[in-house]
């Protein structure tokens, strides 16, 4: 796990013990976060806060190794409810591969073939909600072809519960609000994301706010950051020592 100034949520996303710092450390000083499980070919569960945020794709993009093409994989109800995928917006992924199927079995045969393709950097699939064909079973799969071929995969799970699962890695994703603008106050900054990481192998839960500013380029990892200073009077956050 990530050490230094880091100080875990188990409670969830967006508690007080989120991250330490009282704000964006300098350039100089900052280092950059990679998450326990970066460079891991396996499986990893991202559920959305809801089908409506869509701040998962930004955190999903320092998850995914770049340098090879990049299979994004949307059963139809994924398409209806969260949208298609739009890969001009993925500027880190120049090859792009997508595949529309008609549903959420039909998507985890695709992504299963795919993981055999050692050519592809990693498999990206979507579902909707809770379907029969999403069992233990199925994850399960995914996970060992995965590990097996070399290929990361990641399964979005829009609308669905954290039910049983073959998954290493399982995180919950929320946009948080972004950093102010270096030159204008008004104006958005840097995305930041709220994310809790509630199943990891070898790695205690915990919940951080992380943003990827472009600083390490296509590189990878985050930045930690504070939380937003919306807190009632005197509830700072709890710093402790790395």
């Amino acid at each position: 796990m990530p050490g230094g100034g880091i100080a875990a949520d188990p409670g969830g996303i967006g508690g007080e013990d989120v991250c330490a710092g009282n704000g964006v450390e300098a350039e100089a000083d900052r280092e950059r976060w990679r998450l326990p499980h970066a460079g891991a070919a396996t499986l990893v569960e991202l559920f959305a806060s809801s089908a409506r945020d869509s701040g998962w794709i930004g955190f999903l993009r320092g998850m995914v190794p770049i340098g090879k093409p990049l299979l994004w994989v949307q059963e139809r109800m994924a398409i209806l409810e969260g949208g298609r995928v739009y890969p001009p917006g993925m500027g880190a992924f120049p090859d792009f591969i997508h595949v529309e199927t008609r549903d959420a079995r039909d998507a985890l045969w695709a992504m299963e073939e795919g993981l055999r393709c050692s050519a592809l950097g990693a498999v990206v699939g979507e579902t909707w909600g809770d379907p029969a064909a999403l069992d233990f079973t199925a994850t399960r799969r995914l996970a060992v072809a995965a590990e097996r071929y070399g290929v990361a995969a990641c399964l979005i799970r829009l609308g669905g519960h954290a039910n049983l699962s073959g998954a290493r890695w399982r995180w919950r994703v929320a946009s948080a609000p972004s950093l102010p603008h270096p030159l204008n106050p008004r104006a958005p900054g840097p995305a930041t994301w709220a994310v809790e990481l509630f199943r990891g192998r070898g790695a205690p839960p915990g919940a951080w706010v992380v943003t990827d500013d472009g600083a390490a380029g296509n590189e990878g990892g985050f930045d930690l950051v504070a939380p937003a200073g919306d807190r009632a009077v005197g509830q700072g956050v709890r710093r402790q020592a790395g």
